[in-house]
């Protein structure tokens, strides 16, 4: 999702990598779950989420689309998004009655990152602390890549990276198209990169990259 900010009105100032030390510890939230309501459809999914949740629920992106998921566009390509349920205070459909996240073991990169944001510069990005999205008092420092607790964190970024700057290309692709051509071209990347199942007995990063091939 592009933003138009001023990224020093909203951190610390500080850019960190996988291995820095950020203030951002919550103590696992200790029952807080602010995080998890009227977030609206910016929870947006890759298709690594889909792959974990599909996985993980024993599911394909159907079966997500029929309880908790949904398809929004966004900057012009249509992506999907953990959906927000009830009309007041909508929270997301997998925070249990408990107030906890049930999908916590595979919840979307999104909700890892968070309150951590990405700034995507010279072929590569870094992390930010986006100090006002969680008031959660007494943070201590906790090491980046523990916070986002993904195998293979070098692997993951050098896919967030991929992916990141596949979609910049497809919006681009979408400048003056017609109408149609959008919609084709919407549908050709949602049934290469959503649709179209994952083995999951092989390796994520694999399926991905022979995607992004086939795509082109």
């Amino acid at each position: 999702m592009i933003r138009e900010i001023d990224i020093n009105e909203i951190s610390d100032g500080q850019r960190y990598t996988k291995d820095s030390m950020v203030k951002i510890s919550c103590n696992d939230c200790d029952g807080c779950s602010k995080c998890c309501h009227d977030m609206g459809n910016s929870i947006i999914l890759d298709p690594y989420d889909i792959f974990k949740l599909c996985g993980g629920l024993n599911t394909d992106i159907n079966g997500l689309l029929c309880t908790n998921v949904e398809l929004n566009v966004v900057d012009g390509i249509i992506l999907p998004n953990i959906k927000m349920i009830g009309d007041k205070n909508p929270k997301c459909g997998y925070l249990n009655e408990e107030g906890k996240c049930s999908i916590h073991l595979i919840r979307p990169g999104f909700c890892r990152l968070f309150p951590l944001g990405r700034i995507y510069e010279n072929d590569s990005f870094s992390y930010f602390n986006q100090i006002y999205e969680c008031d959660y008092p007494s943070k201590s420092k906790v090491k980046v890549k523990k916070w986002l607790d993904i195998p293979n964190i070098a692997e993951y970024e050098k896919y967030i990276l991929n992916w990141h700057d596949f979609i910049q290309s497809v919006q681009v692709m979408l400048t003056d198209k017609s109408d149609e051509e959008i919609k084709n071209i919407n549908m050709k990347v949602l049934n290469i990169f959503f649709v179209t199942p994952y083995d999951m007995e092989k390796s994520f990063y694999e399926q991905y990259y022979e995607r992004v091939r086939m795509f082109s």
